[in-house]
């Protein structure tokens, strides 16, 4: 190994970027969570459970905003049977 490297024309941060639309974090997950999705993806036959994490949480955020429209549809319909 050298005594001295150059690093005068070094850049900070990742050495490949993020794709589009994505950003690179660091999260805790409780292992039991991460073994599962993990085991999911090699009983798959492959993939990448980080994806797989990413459905789930886009799955569940679009099940809570239609649990939401519904509610506000539920009661518009309630407050309309009532003014009628």
């Amino acid at each position: 190994m050298r005594k001295e490297y150059d690093f005068s024309q070094g850049k900070r941060g990742p050495v490949a970027p993020a794709p589009p639309g994505k950003v690179r974090i660091t999260i805790r997950i409780d292992a039991d969570i991460l073994n599962w999705f993990r085991e999911k993806v090699n009983e798959r036959g492959g993939g990448n459970y980080q994806t797989m994490m990413n459905d789930a949480l886009r799955s569940y955020i679009q099940h809570q905003d239609k649990t939401l429209e519904e509610t506000i549809r539920k009661v518009i319909r309630e407050e309309l049977r009532a003014q009628g």
